[in-house]
């Protein structure tokens, strides 16, 4: 009886995933009645739809996944000052 629920489930959440995943893919355009952005300053052209929804470099940085493999010994912070005694 578990089993048929379990089974039930499955496949439920594959026909709602193959659902899911089936949509159309067509080229972003403005709605009737209203225009794309203006030209920004500088440019020689106005940039399309998929320039405008590509997220530029500094949105997604590159990731420096370099792990530290051994400890190392901190060094002297020359700006790691005791607080004044006498804070004004």
């Amino acid at each position: 009886m578990m089993t048929a629920r379990i089974a039930k489930a499955c496949a439920l959440a594959a026909l709602a995933l193959t659902l899911a995943s089936c949509g159309g893919r067509q080229p972003l355009k403005p709605l009737e009645g209203q225009r794309l952005p203006a030209v920004p300053v500088g440019a020689a052209a106005a940039p399309t739809a998929a320039e405008l929804t590509t997220p530029p470099i500094q949105a997604r940085p590159e990731r420096n996944v370099e792990l530290l493999t051994q400890s190392r010994v901190r060094g002297d912070d020359e700006f790691d000052l005791p607080p004044e005694s006498d804070p004004r």
